[in-house]
């Protein structure tokens, strides 16, 4: 640093000098009495800016005294920013702060503290308006929900969780409607879906959600197309997505589709115990196609089969009785 004053200060005796450093930050002061001691302060403009004490003259070449202003610089660096993350908190500027600014960095800061409160009231306003409309989701409240969840999309459209909440709300109350009203509701929330998953590609939950809501807009293959993405994006609950299809398309009437939607469910997990229920409904399906002759009944091939492998890994479930009669009743035995 050129121009820093370097104030010399005898404590024994009264005597002080100074001096100043050169282009290259050196400074030197010859004459010095021997056998004293003292002070050595800094300054710079007209700042104390770091002092050593205790210095003693010696015979001869003396050792450097040196100032790292660096060091200093660095710690006020800290402090200052100390000072201007408090008055981001605050939102006050402290009166250490105020002296140490000029008024553009003022008003820097002031900006700075207006867009911080700005955000927070943002996030407020927008974590309300979400909870309040996953709150009404989950009480199968779909029109309050749809409102809340609407405000939060206005308020950040950015987030994805709010988009895959706001499909499964319309799709919650096209379910209440029919004709066009459910066509306009559906399409919204098929919308909603899109959004979500442009913004987040790889959550599994949402293209399942997608997936059954298509599958309920009567969009079968790209709602299967969709379930197979949630499945390949988490194979572990890949038959559970399958499941959830086929029992939308069974409750829609689409036997034919659901029968293949229980199908995959059985091809992902085809000897887990959880997924028992997959074989019992996949076997209602074919159950249901089985033709007479002579009166005898004529199963297609596999329905026995599904009711069997059912009782296998169930013998205790929910459908176990009624895999046996439906096995009797086609003419088998039960295999365990």
């Amino acid at each position: 640093m050129v121009g820093a004053i370097i104030k010399i200060h005898r404590t024994d005796v009264k005597w002080d000098t100074s001096t100043k450093t050169d282009k290259r930050g050196h400074y030197i002061h010859t004459g010095v009495p021997l056998g004293g001691r003292f002070d050595i302060t800094c300054t710079v403009d007209g700042k104390d800016v770091d002092k050593i004490q205790g210095v003693r003259s010696e015979l001869g070449d003396h050792p450097g005294t040196d100032f790292d202003l660096r060091r200093l610089v660095s710690a006020a660096a800290v402090t200052r920013q100390a000072l201007v993350q408090k008055a981001l908190d605050t939102w006050q500027i402290s009166d250490e702060l105020n002296r140490q600014m000029t008024p553009e960095q003022k008003a820097q800061l002031e900006k700075q503290m207006t867009e911080a409160t700005t955000r927070i009231k943002k996030q407020n306003a927008l974590n309300s308006a979400f909870n309040e409309g996953v709150a009404a989701l989950q009480a199968k409240q779909y029109d309050v929900a749809v409102t809340a969840l609407e405000k939060a999309s206005v308020t950040d459209p950015a987030q994805p969780a709010v988009w895959a909440n706001l499909g499964d709300a319309y799709t919650g109350v096209a379910g209440t409607k029919t004709g066009a009203d459910f066509d306009a509701l559906m399409a919204k929330g098929l919308a909603a879906y899109e959004k979500s998953i442009e913004m987040k590609p790889d959550e599994a939950g949402t293209h399942n959600n997608y997936g059954l809501a298509l599958a309920k807009a009567k969009k079968y293959p790209e709602g299967e197309a969709e379930l197979k993405k949630a499945a390949e994006l988490d194979p572990p609950s890949a038959f559970t997505r399958y499941y959830n299809l086929g029992a939308v398309l069974s409750n829609i009437g689409q036997t034919e589709e659901a029968g293949k939607a229980f199908k995959l469910s059985i091809d992902a997990a085809p000897d887990n115990p959880k997924n028992a229920a997959s074989y019992y409904q996949y076997g209602l399906v074919l159950a249901a196609q089985t033709t007479e002759k002579d009166g005898k009944y004529i199963p297609p091939p596999g329905t026995v089969e599904a009711f069997q492998k059912y009782v296998a890994l169930a013998p205790d479930g929910p459908y176990a009785q009624a895999s046996k009669d439906m096995i009797a009743q086609l003419g088998a035995t039960v295999q365990t």
